[in-house]
């Protein structure tokens, strides 16, 4: 994994999220992924159909939301990427900024074997 794959990957990660294409999603990640939202969580069940399933159990509208993500670090098959998110305000939710950090290895395809997220609400 060099800079400019990772970065590619991160730029796939956002638009499979603006899309909620499962067959986006499912391109990301290896069959037996280890996926966390928080670092504390055990990985989603299921791999990467536990992955896919869990990204579209409540998609974010592609309109609702902006964020941004760019390599950090990359060190053989492992990444760091730090970035923001941005929900817009709604009639019932006001504006959310947060900032990002994510944890991953990949596989020799490219593909994300491993995906611990932090963020922190501005």
């Amino acid at each position: 994994m060099n800079h400019t794959e990772a970065q590619a990957w991160l730029d796939r990660y956002i638009a499979a999220w603006r899309t909620s294409d499962p067959d986006q999603i499912w391109d990301l990640f290896t069959d037996d992924v280890e996926y966390r939202y928080h670092p504390f969580d055990e990985p989603i069940e299921g791999g990467r159909e536990g992955v896919v399933a869990s990204w579209l159990e409540e998609p974010d509208p592609a309109d609702t939301w902006e964020a941004a993500y760019s390599v950090w670090a990359v060190d053989g098959n492992r990444v760091v990427a730090t970035g923001h998110s941005h929900y817009f305000a709604t009639d019932t939710e006001p504006d959310k900024r947060y900032h990002n950090c994510f944890l991953m290895e990949f596989d020799d395809e490219g593909r994300c074997s491993l995906f611990t997220e932090f963020y922190i609400r501005e």
